[in-house]
């Protein structure tokens, strides 16, 4: 398989970061670590089969802790690393700039009247 080449930093952060729910993720997991089940919950509208999936990818960039704790029943349990602290601190002003245009945003993507 040929290595992947990114045209800028922005182009890196967005492949690791890319789709509706890794920011969301991220977002969830910045509070304090969380066990899978409460992922779930915290995040309505994902199903199990892509918080899954989307997890696994988090891991395997280096964003995303996945540690099993050997209990019964046994729980797994994620959690930011470092890598994954110093994105969320990046992705921190792209939130804060939602947050101020949501309204905006909500506006211009109204339906028109029939």
């Amino acid at each position: 398989m040929a290595e992947k080449v990114y045209q800028c930093g922005l182009d890196a952060a967005i492949d690791v970061v890319g789709g509706k729910w890794k920011p969301m993720v991220l977002w969830a997991l910045h509070v304090q670590p969380r066990r899978f089940g409460v992922l779930r919950r915290e995040l309505p509208g994902i199903s199990e089969k892509v918080l899954i999936q989307q997890l696994r990818e988090l891991v395997r960039d280096g964003v995303v802790h996945r540690e099993v704790v050997e209990q019964v029943p046994p729980n797994v349990v994620y959690s930011l690393t470092e890598l994954g602290e110093s994105l969320d601190r990046a992705l921190a002003p792209l939130g804060e700039w939602g947050e101020q245009h949501m309204a905006h945003i909500l506006g211009v993507r109204q339906p028109e009247p029939a």
